[in-house]
């Protein structure tokens, strides 16, 4: 996830306007029909309606072993397809770098028209990004960043401090009532730039709550079983608490359990990225899951949009640039009970 910060203010709604919609007119080329099972990020109206220059797009995103990433390889694969002037050649993920770059030289030698690279480690991969644009090949970065806007023409991905900041804020408008009310986190891996931006952004929301105060902080590693042994922990390191802020979806399954073992449902929780398990369990609304703020993997199929649109050197509809824009960061909605229906077909497992 991405190293880009966003400083979006104070912002805190449920609604956002996807980055999808505002590429619904990228384009003017026909999109192949699809069936209904696929990726919702895939499903909404594709950038075009008319055939246009055929384009190569290569595809090169890191190990799908998180459900997050999963939902990545599978909204670019399912909205390539809704593209009859789209062939998309598709990497097999990897999270070891040098793999990774050697999987996308062999993309720059087939010459393909445009790429599409979610790094494994954008600091790592700078250089091959830099390699496929000094060779005419213009680079859709997603979501973690390369170390310069030259190895890349278009960064699209996630608000990690935006996440943060509206966490915050939807837990402080619950307790703003409360007096001394006290707020836990359960972050995810310290090394990375991306949660000491939810963090950061968390802790900036709860600021505006001075009657909240952040008792505990454990980080996790992403994952369900490092949500368990660390939810557990902080359970039995905080006998009462009002809120819980969990930054991952996937590690969010593990806490769950813990809390559930724990016999505890005497606060209420925060997740984030937008699995369906969570939108789920926030629909029927018999436990402590409460809302969980997007960073939403639609971003892939819009990263098609785009690299089409470079392809077929189009710009994006709605705005009146002829080009498409450097950067595009999508905005970390609020899903709750009020509005879970709408996301539900977003949510990957």
């Amino acid at each position: 996830m991405t190293e880009l910060t966003s400083r979006r203010g104070l912002l805190f709604g449920t609604a956002a306007v996807s980055a999808g919609a505002l590429l619904a007119g990228c384009t003017s080329n026909e999109p192949k029909d699809s069936g209904n099972d696929e990726p919702a990020g895939s499903s909404r109206p594709a950038a075009d309606d008319r055939s246009g220059k055929q384009v190569t797009i290569g595809f090169a995103g890191p190990q799908a072993d998180h459900g997050w990433l999963n939902a990545i390889n599978d909204n670019a694969k399912s909205r390539a397809e809704k593209y009859s002037d789209v062939t998309l050649e598709i990497t097999e993920g990897s999270n070891d770098t040098a793999q990774q770059i050697g999987q996308i030289e062999t993309l720059i030698n087939k010459k393909v028209d445009v790429l599409v690279v979610l790094p494994a480690d954008g600091k790592a991969l700078t250089q091959v990004g830099l390699k496929a644009m000094r060779a005419g090949i213009p680079v859709v970065n997603l979501d973690r960043i390369f170390n310069t806007p030259q190895a890349y023409r278009c960064w699209i991905g996630g608000d990690n401090y935006g996440m943060g900041l509206n966490a915050g804020h939807y837990i402080g408008e619950k307790l703003k009532g409360k007096a001394n009310a006290r707020v836990i986190e359960l972050a995810g891996l310290d090394n990375l730039e991306l949660t000491r931006q939810r963090t950061q952004g968390f802790d900036d929301a709860l600021k505006n709550y001075p009657n909240i105060k952040k008792v505990a902080r454990q980080a996790a590693d992403f994952t369900v079983e490092s949500g368990q042994a660390k939810m557990a922990q902080l359970l039995q390191a905080q006998s009462t608490f009002d809120a819980l802020w969990n930054h991952d979806d996937d590690q969010g399954v593990g806490a769950l359990r813990a809390i559930e073992q724990a016999g505890r449902d005497d606060f209420l929780m925060v997740g984030g990225a937008g699995a369906l398990s969570a939108f789920q369990a926030i629909k029927q609304d018999d436990g402590v899951l409460k809302a969980t703020v997007l960073y939403p993997p639609t971003m892939a199929a819009s990263a098609i949009d785009l690299a089409r649109a470079l392809g077929q050197g189009k710009g994006v509809g709605g705005l009146a640039e002829y080009e498409i824009p450097a950067s595009l960061t999508l905005y970390s909605a609020v899903v709750d009970r009020t509005n879970v229906d709408q996301y539900l077909p977003t949510g990957f497992k």
